[in-house]
């Protein structure tokens, strides 16, 4: 199944992490909200996310891979590619966006948005995994 996510984590503390490419990144506690997408197999994705042992590849798993930040909810919805960015581009208007994170791959300036409350996501009516 093919599809996009939400992963919404909760960082308990002030942090610094290096995330891949990108450099050591500065993360204020909070909640984020990380948009991905699978275009092959969604659940093993999201499974794959929310495993602990993993190989870092992508941007957000150098931020799960913190012993602060874990993932409270996961949202989700059957769609194509398109949707990641459309998605993202909604939170970019309400939600604080960490620049460049998770977003390698098109021209969003961002898929990850430390939010001010779950208003933002319940707006966008996805599935809760």
């Amino acid at each position: 199944m093919k599809g996009v996510y939400i992963l919404v984590v909760k960082v308990d503390r002030d942090i610094q992490e290096k995330i891949g490419a990108l450099g050591k990144i500065r993360f204020r506690r909070g909640t984020y909200a990380y948009v991905g997408s699978a275009q092959n197999s969604l659940e093993k994705r999201i499974a794959r996310h929310l495993s602990e042992k993993k190989s870092l590849f992508w941007h957000i798993d150098y931020l799960l891979n913190n012993k602060y930040a874990n993932v409270t909810k996961v949202f989700y919805s059957i769609a194509g590619k398109s949707e990641e960015c459309r998605i993202a581009n909604i939170l970019k208007e309400s939600e604080d966006p960490v620049p460049k994170f998770g977003c390698s791959d098109c021209s969003c300036g961002s898929h990850l948005f430390r939010i001010k409350d779950m208003k933002s996501i319940l707006d966008l009516r996805m599935r809760e995994l």
